[in-house]
């Protein structure tokens, strides 16, 4: 019970609309020159306008991510951390990590009391419920390898959005509303998202002190967060609160490179982040267990399609649980995992005729050698570079402290680890030894950004957020595309479900089956659970001419801008 309880905590504090809303429009933005899809339409035009501008992808991305930090403050951030998987027009491919980490006097049982039982909540709603922020050193670091204009000139449009503010939308306005007693229970100071009257659709937002912490950062790089006046702040607010921040945890902070996850799908060849992101490993694993049967012919979201995606899920949700974590603490066996034969195995339980119960389905065996609040953008430049970036700080609002002083939004990433194992998390995901809490350890992540290539050449772009239903929300978009013919808007408007192992059930949108699929499922042993929107996928899609389909999600504020290339004279 404690498990289905805290998976379905996160549809409680998510503050998601209680419906798809799926518009009737199915054909996204389109353009020639380059694409940015947000979940906010401020970071679309201002990572468009980087493009304009002859930015590449990467430049765009930074400006985007601090775009982010101030126009969408549930999710965007610089107080978090992400991942970002880069591929150059040529075809070579990199990823950066930069997640958080424990801070330094982190220990493994820091959230259980003296029984050794999980204190509730205390890795969700407290400051010991952050770890050390990755988004200011890991946009330094991708800045410096890959970007063209100078670092303060993408920081600046996000300086200028705080300091003079923005509209709110009606979705903001709502969260801020819905959330104020929180912001005040848990900050000294109230925070720029609280006001004396309740917020409207078009209300302007301004922060004058991220602003400032902004600014500092545009001035100074990573040294403008990590040390110095917004350092102080930081350990100040740990400090009055209860944290175990630390300044040598900020100083010795480090983004890593990380070498993608490949793997092959039909024609396609898909690229997504490695651990500690179990995303790009999951996406692989449940591609290459449908990928023998004949989802195009079956149709889309039909019995036999779902019951078989259903099933692979479910088996590929109790892997994670058992074998990935930081591969800088933990034998990652990531070749096994995705290994065609390995698959093939753990799929011969799968029967058409029934479900196969959770209960018997246990993580696979493994010869070792070796939130639900994230956001994600995609962007693609004239010369068809192309980022897919996944930014989170856990929960809405993570852990809702503000520090005062610099503005922005700390993290609950801590909740991420395994907190103890077989102990679900805020989404439901069980967890073991290899997501155990360690010092300067990542927690393991669903992120799953990812760009797809055919025949050699960039297909498309891909991500979202929606903690544990980032995997499945990604797995569906890409069928969509390439078993179901859909367009990119077509694709991300189509509803979605989600199967993890553990709880038991699918958790589908309201309009997500026919009428009489449900049914015939739930005959062969399936049982399902209605829920609000399932994730926010920002994508784009590289159309046969060679242009551009942005495809964003009308379940948020999500919004594509694309600019055409000038004809010549």
């Amino acid at each position: 019970m404690k498990t289905i309880f805290r998976f379905f905590l996160i549809i409680i504090i998510s503050g998601y609309p209680t419906v798809s809303c799926v518009p009737d429009v199915t054909t996204g933005e389109i353009a020639d020159g380059g694409m940015v899809v947000t979940a906010h339409p401020e970071a679309s035009s201002i990572g468009v306008e980087v493009l304009q501008k002859g930015g590449n992808a990467v430049d765009a991305a930074v400006a985007v991510e601090f775009a982010l930090a101030v126009c969408y403050p549930r999710a965007g951030n610089i107080g978090g951390g992400g991942f970002v998987v880069y591929r150059n027009s040529n075809g070579a491919v990199d990823a950066i990590d930069y997640r958080e980490m424990a801070p330094a006097n982190a220990h493994r049982d820091m959230f259980l009391d003296e029984d050794g039982e999980v204190i509730e909540n205390l890795s969700i709603n407290s400051h010991k419920a952050s770890g050390v922020p990755g988004t200011v050193a890991g946009m330094a670091e991708l800045h410096g390898r890959y970007g063209s204009m100078p670092f303060h000139t993408l920081v600046e449009p996000a300086i200028k959005l705080a300091l003079h503010g923005f509209p709110v939308t009606e979705n903001q306005a709502s969260a801020f509303n819905s959330n104020r007693e929180r912001f005040l229970e848990v900050n000294a100071v109230p925070p720029a998202f609280v006001k004396d009257t309740p917020w409207t659709e078009g209300d302007t937002l301004v922060q004058t002190e991220l602003a400032h912490t902004l600014q500092l950062i545009a001035e100074k790089g990573r040294d403008g967060f990590y040390k110095g006046e917004v350092a102080d702040y930081i350990i100040k607010e740990m400090e009055r609160g209860g944290g175990i921040i630390t300044h040598d945890d900020l100083e010795n902070y480090r983004p890593v490179w990380r070498k993608p996850v490949t793997g092959k799908y039909r024609d396609y060849r898909v690229i997504s982040m490695s651990p500690p992101s179990s995303g790009g490993i999951a996406l692989l694993q449940l591609l290459g267990k449908v990928e023998p049967y004949p989802l195009s012919e079956w149709g889309h979201n039909t019995v036999r399609t779902t019951h078989l995606m259903a099933e692979a899920e479910r088996r590929v949700y109790a892997d994670r649980s058992e074998h990935l974590g930081d591969p800088d603490f933990y034998p990652v066996p990531v070749e096994q995992l995705i290994d065609r034969d390995y698959l093939l195995e753990r799929m011969s339980s799968f029967s058409m005729d029934a479900a196969t119960p959770s209960e018997d389905v246990s993580p696979g065996e493994i010869a070792y050698r070796e939130s639900e609040e994230t956001t994600h953008y995609s962007i693609v430049d004239s010369e068809r570079n192309a980022v897919a970036g996944t930014v989170t700080l856990n929960r809405s609002f993570g852990n809702f402290v503000v520090v005062p002083g610099a503005g922005f939004i700390m993290n609950n990433e801590m909740d991420d680890f395994s907190i103890k194992p077989g102990y679900p998390n805020m989404f439901g995901l069980i967890g073991g030894e290899a997501n155990a809490i360690e010092p300067r350890k990542r927690m393991l992540s669903s992120m799953t950004p990812t760009i797809l290539e055919k025949d050699g050449d960039l297909f498309m772009v891909v991500g979202t957020p929606g903690g544990s239903t980032i995997i499945t929300s990604v797995f569906q978009t890409v069928l969509n595309v390439l078993e179901h013919k859909m367009g990119m808007q077509e694709a991300v408007n189509a509803p979605r479900w989600h199967h993890q192992w553990l709880p038991d059930v699918i958790s589908a949108e309201p309009d997500a089956f026919k009428p009489g699929v449900r049914e015939e499922l739930e005959i062969i042993g399936h049982r399902f659970s209605e829920r609000l929107s399932i994730g926010r996928v920002d994508a784009i899609l590289v159309l046969p001419d060679g242009r551009l389909e942005g495809g964003a999600d009308p379940r948020g504020d999500d919004t594509a801008r694309g600019y055409n290339v000038p004809d010549p004279l």
